[in-house]
């Protein structure tokens, strides 16, 4: 049951063992693995302003903050209902270590140019930018729930409209690092190209004989390096459920996707 505190229809969640927090709908978009699989790939030596893009209740950005102390987060969310639920995360008394390196900005990622600058999202103002964008298609998996489709739905031009504002607001030198589905691999590749580089690939499989689910490619504004195709990350043994041991620490905020 919900704390009495929160409104009806949400619950409070624990996550990194109990690190942080999360205030979110009881149906609807909720907060999962791919989220933290997400934050892990920024560095654990990290310290500066990141961007979380889509951020929904928070949980990527917290996440962030609750492994790298000298980090800060600005949680980006269009939806209203999900700027509130982010309002509400850094709100409860459970979060009251993190919340004073975090912001909410509610701005629509996909602006460009001077509006995207007058929505808060300056060039060149943050030191990472990370993303987990909508992935399905239009007609996969259709459901009823409006503000679940408008976190899972994605249209031709969302993922290059979402790398042309990470790559747009991080400073030069700076991280940018996107998870989705690996069918959108040649999409994100198109859109680092001239912006970001030293493209790095995560593929991440369920179990260890079975196909990747998810890609996290992270680049560097201006970087020159060559693309790379990192070991994967297998989230379950051939049997059982339990997560594997690599894919634990990661998950639970004890260490990096990247090894950094």
């Amino acid at each position: 049951m919900a704390p009495p505190s929160l409104p009806a229809g949400h619950t409070l969640d624990a996550f990194h063992r109990g690190a942080f927090h999360l205030v979110q709908p009881r149906d609807g978009h909720r907060a999962g693995m791919d989220t933290l699989v997400l934050a892990a790939a920024v560095p654990g030596s990290f310290a500066g302003g990141l961007a979380d893009l889509g951020a929904g209740a928070g949980a990527a950005g917290l996440a962030v903050l609750s492994r790298c102390p000298g980090a800060r987060a600005t949680l980006v969310e269009r939806e209203p209902a999900m700027v509130e639920a982010a309002q509400l995360t850094l709100g409860v008394a459970e979060n009251a270590s993190l919340a004073g390196r975090a912001a909410i900005l509610a701005a629509d990622i996909e602006l460009a140019g001077k509006a995207r600058a007058a929505a808060g999202l300056a060039d060149n103002s943050f030191d990472a930018a990370i993303m987990n964008p909508p992935f399905n298609a239009p007609d996969d998996r259709a459901t009823p729930d409006g503000l679940r489709k408008t976190a899972h739905v994605m249209h031709p031009d969302l993922i290059e409209a979402w790398v042309r504002t990470a790559a747009a607001i991080v400073k030069p030198r700076g991280m940018v690092a996107i998870i989705a589905r690996p069918v959108s691999l040649p999409q994100i590749l198109s859109a680092f190209a001239g912006r970001l580089g030293g493209a790095e690939i995560v593929p991440v499989h369920p179990r260890p004989e079975e196909p990747a689910i998810r890609i996290v490619v992270r680049g560097k504004r201006g970087s020159r390096a060559a693309l790379r195709l990192l070991p994967p990350l297998v989230l379950h043994a051939a049997q059982g459920n339990a997560l594997s041991a690599r894919a634990d620490v990661i998950i639970n905020g004890q260490a990096s996707l990247f090894g950094d």
